[in-house]
């Protein structure tokens, strides 16, 4: 890794920890995650659940709180929890009617900063804007189902919903 992708991922982290968790604190009640990491951990292979426990695990990352469903949303639209990811799953969410100051925020972020990354970003942004809306998901409630169908289900062009 570089140091301009190493100083771009401390930013957005800083972002994440500094202005995203604040805001979320502020606007949302806490949310009750029912599931520990164990309890992820147990879940039957190829369920959001036990993918979600990959995830953490591959990337080294642990439950926060208000971060849940943002995690979830990395392993059903398949986003990588790399700089890059990190803005293609904002781009997506901001064309799918997600409009909040941190997602505006990383979208802004990652156009300004990482132009290597623009055609991940419009394609990312491309999808967002075609796919079915997901702002009436319940993204905790996906967690023991499988993810093959929970992405057939979400991943749908607006025409096809």
């Amino acid at each position: 890794m570089t140091k301009i992708n190493q100083l771009r991922e401390q930013i957005l982290i800083f972002m994440a920890h500094k202005i995203g968790l604040p805001y979320f604190k502020l606007v949302r009640r806490k949310p009750s995650f029912p599931y520990t990491r164990e309890q992820l951990a147990s879940l039957p292979e190829g369920t959001v659940g036990q993918q979600l426990h990959q995830f953490f695990k591959a990337n080294e990352l642990d439950l926060l709180p208000f971060y849940e469903k943002h995690d979830i949303k990395h392993v059903v639209l398949g986003y990588d929890a790399t700089e890059d990811g990190e803005v293609c799953l904002q781009c997506f969410m901001l064309a799918n009617g997600r409009c909040t100051i941190p997602v505006l925020i990383a979208v802004i972020y990652g156009v300004l900063t990482m132009p290597e990354y623009w055609s991940k970003f419009k394609q990312a942004w491309r999808r967002g804007r075609s796919n079915q809306s997901l702002g009436s998901v319940n993204w905790f409630d996906l967690i023991p189902q499988p993810t093959e169908t929970v992405q057939k289900a979400l991943l749908q062009s607006k025409a096809a919903a």
